[in-house]
């Protein structure tokens, strides 16, 4: 489920009418349900309004202008609601190189000089 407290906040949220209201307190027609649609675009249901006959959820959408469209008007296949996911928080990790990753090893283990490779077959250093 998705909390519309974010979207409230720019959007507004109030049901079926088309006014900007920001709502200060959460309301069951601020919860919307939040599904990954085949694009890969993030859709937004209501989870309370229904088309009366057909039964199809409310979506919610924006017009050219960026306002919010009537829900029985919006549709899950029309661009108008389809929203792009951003991520809350990226870690970004810096992959590790070879020759890294054969220095830490090599302070880590107590041998004896030695090289070992192929299972840990003793490797002639003579031989080129």
């Amino acid at each position: 489920m998705f909390d519309a407290g974010i979207m409230g906040e720019k959007f507004g949220v109030d049901g079926n009418k088309r006014q900007n209201l920001v709502n200060d307190v959460f309301t069951p027609e601020c919860k919307f349900k939040e599904s990954v649609f085949e694009n890969y675009y993030v859709i937004y249901s209501s989870t309370l309004y229904r088309q009366q006959e057909s039964g199809r959820a409310w979506f919610l959408g924006l017009n050219k202008e960026g306002q919010i469209m009537k829900g029985n008007r919006v549709k899950k296949t029309k661009p108008s609601s389809h929203f792009v996911p951003k991520p809350i928080e990226v870690c970004m990790y810096r992959e590790p190189s070879l020759h890294e990753i054969g220095e830490k090893q090599g302070r880590s283990r107590k041998s004896s000089g030695t090289p070992t490779m192929n299972g840990g077959k003793v490797v002639n250093q003579d031989s080129t």
